[in-house]
């Protein structure tokens, strides 16, 4: 299945958006070990424009993370929080969170 093709129980998503959208949910949501990042918190290192401030030296976790249908279905939303919220949601982890 092509990444950016949405699950068949989830509404399909623009193939026009293959590139990051600089939403924050990636690196907000998911846990990233490499930088002790629980999961749901955002990472000490995202700024206020959701963009990361050691971009250059990020870790491999980071830098490998490619965008995908879930990219498509959590930017449009208003929030980082409410992006980060679905991207949980979409993973079935927001009890897990705490959310």
């Amino acid at each position: 299945m092509d990444a950016f093709t949405s699950p068949p129980d989830f509404a399909p998503r623009s193939p026009l958006v293959r590139e990051c959208t600089a939403c924050g949910a990636c690196c907000s949501a998911p846990d990233i070990h490499a930088l002790r990042k629980p999961l749901g918190v955002p990472c000490v290192h995202l700024r206020s424009d959701c963009l990361c401030a050691v971009y250059a030296a990020r870790p491999a976790v980071c830098r490998s993370y490619q965008p995908d249908w879930v990219c498509g279905e959590v930017a449009p939303l208003p929030t980082l929080e409410a992006r980060m919220r679905r991207f949980l949601e979409i993973y079935g982890l927001e009890d897990e969170a705490r959310l």
